[in-house]
């Protein structure tokens, strides 16, 4: 059984929550890349260009090298949108937690200690596309601490905060590629209700979509 203690985020947490956000986020760029590697368009353009490099250059090594340079710039384009998109978070709810999470009777933040180490994190606030729903929010739980309950017990606390306080349902959103996310949410009973494309143009081009779930507090007691 894991020894862990979840309590309200303080602000001498601050550094650790966006290290821990960060890392949590940046472990999704393999997953990421190969899920770019597996879209028929994107192989269709390696396999062009390999053949076509091959027909006229009568050689094996230019098509390798060039295959290669286009492997290289695609994981480097997903790093530079993991990237941009986790600056963004630093900048917004994440650059000022207590302000964005903890000065409204409906809204809070959470994290998970074990043995004095900073290990979870979750948030809450009102949904602002979902009338009487709370979304959830900066779910991450660190690697090495991971199977031992701890994003569970994190979900439940979340979800029992927002059933004190009237909330119908909870809502949240995860990406194609956060499979281990969406076997959690689904094991604690949310139901995906909608697959949606981010607004960037790549999202659709990539066909990297987003899953929306849904937790109603009603009937799940």
């Amino acid at each position: 059984m894991a020894n862990f203690q979840i309590r309200k985020y303080r602000d001498e947490d601050d550094a650790k929550v966006k290290t821990l956000f960060t890392m949590g986020m940046s472990e999704h760029v393999p997953s990421a890349f190969m899920h770019l590697l597996k879209q028929p368009v994107n192989q269709m353009v390696l396999m062009c260009t390999f053949c076509a490099l091959m027909a006229s250059s009568k050689s094996f090594l230019l098509p390798i090298l060039a295959v290669t340079f286009l492997l290289a710039g695609t994981r480097q384009f997903v790093i530079y949108m993991f990237n941009n998109y986790i600056d963004s978070v630093l900048r917004q709810d994440l650059g000022d937690i207590t302000q964005s999470y903890l000065k409204h009777k409906d809204s809070c933040f959470w994290v998970a200690e074990s043995d004095g180490v900073l290990v979870g994190s979750v948030a809450c606030h009102p949904a602002r596309d979902a009338a009487g729903c709370m979304e959830l929010k900066r779910m991450s739980v660190r690697r090495s601490h991971r199977g031992m309950g701890i994003a569970k017990a994190l979900c439940r606390t979340m979800t029992e905060f927002a059933r004190e306080r009237g909330f119908a349902a909870v809502v949240l959103h995860t990406s194609v590629v956060q499979t281990d996310a969406q076997k959690l949410y689904e094991h604690m009973g949310f139901e995906r209700i909608r697959e949606f494309y981010p607004p960037e143009i790549f999202a659709k081009i990539t066909n990297f979509s987003l899953f929306e779930y849904r937790l109603d507090l009603q009937t799940k007691a």
